[in-house]
């Protein structure tokens, strides 16, 4: 993977656990994620930035799924949604790197 910036939107339902993505997110140098709890903030930050992933966390329903990755995949034909189920920082990390390398 070259140095650019990889830009990572992560929509869970709790809170708690969307604070540690949000660090997590951000901890590799080139990476700069956002982690939010409602559609309508994933929606608003969609249209305001150039994601290269959407993960769909934990809280997200498959009817939510659905229409969230429809609306990405319309209007961001290239970025990779995910649905994420959570584990470690080296897991998520691996996961990432892998849905990159497999796009």
């Amino acid at each position: 993977m070259d140095t650019q910036q990889l830009h990572i939107l992560a929509i869970g339902r709790n809170a708690e656990i969307m604070t540690v993505m949000q660090r997590l997110l951000n901890a590799p140098e080139n990476w700069k994620g956002l982690a939010v709890t409602t559609d309508e903030a994933a929606l608003a930050a969609f249209d305001q930035t150039s994601f290269d992933i959407v993960l769909l966390c934990a809280g997200v329903t498959p009817d939510e799924e659905a229409a969230l990755t429809a609306h990405f995949l319309q209007h961001a034909p290239d970025v990779i949604v995910k649905r994420h189920f959570g584990g470690g920082s080296g897991l998520l990390k691996n996961e990432i790197l892998y849905a990159l390398e497999h796009r």
